[in-house]
């Protein structure tokens, strides 16, 4: 097998990370379609979406423990094969109600992907090196937001809206058999207690206990919260408000995703001389400074894309900084425990990001307000966690 540090079993595990992303929006230009095959209306359809982000977050309490126990290799393998059985499913399923069920057992195999990945990373590079994998990958992985969009797009076009799942189908085959082939166990500390329901408490217990793993946690959430409200009102903004074409709007989605990569390339760079705790800083405040000039822009009724777009490429280059330094000061303190500190950590983020998306949904009104006093909000939450919980460690 390859090395756990080669470049073969990075791009393993960003492929896993990118399972997430991919599952929603490599389907997403196949909606209409699908209902009109299923024969059902928007909100059913919609429920799609909303079944997938619940079975994610709640799986990922599950599988930091269990691989705490068990060992990454074994209950990523297990995942992955689940989610390949789950698409299949969605791409067989002659009924909406067999595919919103699909797409939940989806999430649950989806989700071992990033939650066991980052504790991978954890376990074979340590907390400053981890912070810049994990940088590399997140650079990597928002190629899926901005590709999966139009990928889906001509698969739609070309073969149905089932051609969506199958792909997602034939992605899981390939990372399943790069595990079964390329990944060696990198849990050293096997740990047989971790899912006793009292050794899940005291260990939760300790987490929600540390000021530093909280303000991580919020730094995390608070700035992924910022990216979902983009998420959640642009498409409203650009096509309903300015009139922009689907096209035009994916392109701009586009440009906004290389903001984030910038970020996360300019992480990988200097977080191993700059350190976790200075990045995180400095992404923070850039976000805030792109949620401000975001808001101003909105409040001076200059609805436009340069407006939206300029000051939300700014915010995504300070979330690129933030975010991989930020996953890895929270995960590194814990090496006996990585697992459950990584998902933690991340239902903390879905949950919010999802509490925050459906409130922008609500408040869309056609103009870029709602989304722009979001992003602002969270952006200052994220910079409030950060000064105000965060103790820089040695």
């Amino acid at each position: 097998m390859p090395h756990p540090q080669s470049l073969a079993v990075s791009a393993l595990l960003t492929g896993l990370v990118a399972l997430g992303p991919l599952s929603t929006d490599l389907y997403l230009p196949s909606l209409p379609a699908l209902g009109q095959a299923l024969d059902a209306p928007v909100p059913t359809v919609q429920l799609t979406l909303s079944v997938f982000l619940a079975g994610f977050a709640v799986s990922q309490l599950v599988y930091g423990p269990l691989s705490d126990r068990f060992g990454r290799r074994p209950v990523l393998v297990a995942g992955v094969a689940l989610y390949l059985g789950a698409s299949a499913i969605c791409a067989l399923a002659p009924s909406i109600d067999l595919l919103i069920a699909g797409r939940f057992l989806q999430a649950v195999g989806a989700c071992a992907g990033p939650v066991i990945a980052r504790a991978v990373v954890r376990d074979v590079y340590g907390r400053e090196r981890a912070a810049k994998m994990l940088a590399y990958m997140a650079m990597a992985m928002a190629l899926a937001p901005a590709v999966g969009p139009i990928l889906g797009g001509y698969l739609t076009m070309w073969s149905g809206w089932r051609a969506n799942f199958w792909a997602l189908t034939a992605i899981a085959c390939i990372l399943l058999a790069g595990l079964v082939r390329g990944l060696r166990e990198t849990n050293r500390h096997l740990d047989p207690t971790a899912t006793r329901p009292d050794r899940l408490l005291r260990n939760y217990a300790m987490l929600l206990g540390d000021r530093t793993y909280i303000g991580y946690v919020a730094v995390v959430a608070c700035s992924y919260s910022g990216i979902f409200s983009f998420i959640s009102g642009s498409s409203f903004v650009f096509i309903d408000g300015m009139g922009l074409s689907p096209e035009l709007y994916g392109l701009c989605f586009a440009a906004i995703v290389f903001g984030y990569m910038a970020g996360t390339f300019a992480s990988g760079r200097l977080t191993m001389r700059l350190g976790i705790d200075r990045m995180v800083l400095a992404g923070v405040i850039t976000s805030a400074a792109g949620g401000l000039a975001m808001l101003a822009c909105a409040l001076a009724g200059w609805l436009t894309v340069p407006a939206v777009v300029g000051p939300f490429f700014v915010f995504m280059v300070g979330a690129g900084l933030t975010l991989p330094n930020a996953m890895a000061g929270a995960v590194g303190p814990y090496p006996l425990m990585a697992g459950l500190a990584s998902a933690l950590l991340g239902f903390c983020q879905m949950t919010l990001a999802a509490g925050i998306g459906i409130g922008v949904g609500h408040l869309t009104d056609g103009t870029a307000l709602p989304m722009a006093g979001a992003v602002l909000a969270v952006s200052l939450a994220a910079a409030a966690a950060r000064l105000g919980l965060i103790r820089t460690r040695a």
